[in-house]
């Protein structure tokens, strides 16, 4: 079964990558994660099978299944639990989600299939940690004695080991990842994949993916909205949406001018036409952002709607016209980012845009160095709503930790022109069956995916 992805996998390594497909990838096919979201997104059981809160919140004890095996044939045990969370928490590996980590005091491993984790603060009563349903766990007996400031030199980055439902065969780079069915799966998890082959394959053209989709040479491709009717006029074709906590925004770098302004900011924020990108961009399957949090998350804050106010815009730019370059990821037309360029030059600003692929955009956006003036981004969001602060380290706004308050500060200092809280939009073949995506991603049920007969 061949799913296209836009790009290359940033990293097959969970600690290294905020790659959307790739951390799926670690997920729901290579590898497992401690516990994992249902449909209703409540966690349930995986690596762990058990765990329970004690100390008045501030200690979980985590019982792991006895019955994983690396696919070099090694027991899954809970020092290899522990290796990865103190990975994690250490800053030098560079993990993007750390800060969420930043209450785990230790991590101890009294027995193999038992983790005690002691945290400086209490958890909210029945809580589970999100990044722990997010960090997929590694194995130590391959990577400790690799230096955590190292790991992006990792062999195994290269040939990576797992433990999931897939094992992996073979990466060309900028061409495809190859996944095998892992057949010592234990059945007690669903037993082995239902595909025998998994294989992502790179196209970053958007038209010759859709050809592909319709030439039948892949089963599966994000398509653009546009194209959403034309997919459903072929029989052997169908179309799955689904949302997303992935929200969309142009992303401005406040360490320097212009956008150290925050008047330009605004005047920026206030010339976007938010419903004429969801009409006639996303076709509808999308809604206005008026921050980064949708509104179906329980933490959501309802904050002011900004107006479309050109004319507010130039007042604010006072006969200055502000030249900036927009970074975005991609190679072909950029109709999103032609729609900003336009509606910004309307009232001033002097608008190119720079086009980069993926690995070259992360490093210049989210990179130490921060090189850019503004960029067009989607954000992969956490129920916990850790990926506010990384956010803020990328525009260089301090965040607060407390979700109503980080909103705030995303509504009052607008580091962040948000754009749409969009739905994804995948083309199938028919003969995929038992497909089923929805706010977890593409992949969630990958290993109960099969093909007909």
């Amino acid at each position: 079964m061949l799913f296209a992805s836009g790009a290359d996998l940033q990293s097959i390594n969970p600690l290294l990558t905020a790659h959307p497909l790739a951390k799926q990838v670690q997920r729901y096919v290579l590898l497992m994660t401690l516990a994992r979201y249902d449909s209703t997104l409540t966690p349930q059981p995986y690596l762990a099978r058990a765990w329970r809160w004690s100390d008045g919140g501030r200690s979980l004890t985590l019982t792991l299944r006895t019955d994983v095996r690396w696919h070099d044939g090694v027991r899954t045990t809970a020092r290899d639990v522990a290796w990865t969370l103190d990975a994690a928490r250490d800053l030098a590996t560079g993990y993007p989600r750390a800060n969420d980590l930043a209450a785990l005091a230790s991590v101890a491993v009294p027995d193999d299939s038992t983790v005690v984790l002691r945290f400086t603060r209490p958890a909210p009563r029945d809580h589970f940690p999100d990044v722990l349903a997010d960090l997929a766990i590694l194995p130590a007996h391959l990577l400790d004695t690799v230096p955590h400031a190292r790991l992006r030199e990792a062999e195994w980055n290269r040939r990576p080991v797992g433990n999931g439902p897939f094992r992996f065969v073979a990466h060309e780079s900028n061409r495809r990842w190859v996944f095998a069915a892992n057949l010592d799966f234990p059945a007690a998890l669903g037993g082995p994949p239902g595909l025998d082959r998994f294989i992502v394959v790179v196209v970053d053209e958007p038209t010759t993916k859709l050809a592909a989709l319709v030439a039948g040479e892949i089963d599966f491709a994000g398509i653009n909205p546009a194209h959403v009717a034309f997919v459903r006029r072929h029989a052997g074709l169908a179309v799955i949406d689904y949302p997303l906590l992935y929200p969309y925004g142009l992303a401005f770098n406040t360490r320097r001018p212009p956008f150290d302004d925050y008047h330009l900011r605004l005047a920026a924020a206030l010339a976007i036409d938010r419903r004429e990108i969801v009409d006639g961009y996303l076709f509808g399957f999308g809604g206005i952002a008026d921050g980064p949090v949708p509104p179906t998350v329980p933490q959501y804050l309802p904050v002011p709607r900004l107006p479309v106010a050109p004319d507010s815009s130039r007042r604010l730019l006072a006969e200055r016209h502000p030249r900036f370059e927009i970074l975005t990821v991609g190679s072909g037309e950029a109709p999103l980012e032609q729609m900003l360029q336009a509606r910004l030059a309307a009232v001033g600003f002097d608008v190119s845009i720079r086009q980069l692929e993926l690995s070259a955009f992360l490093d210049r956006v989210n990179g130490p160095r921060h090189d850019f003036a503004a960029a067009v981004m989607g954000v992969t969001g956490d129920l916990q709503l850790g990926f506010l602060q990384p956010l803020g380290n990328v525009t260089g706004t301090p965040i607060p930790d407390d979700a109503a308050q980080a909103q705030r500060v995303f509504a009052e200092q607008l580091p962040v022109a948000w754009l749409y809280h969009g739905r994804g939009v995948q083309g199938m073949n028919r003969r995929v069956l038992g497909v089923r995506m929805d706010v977890r991603g593409e992949l969630p049920t990958v290993a109960t995916w099969r093909i007909a007969p």
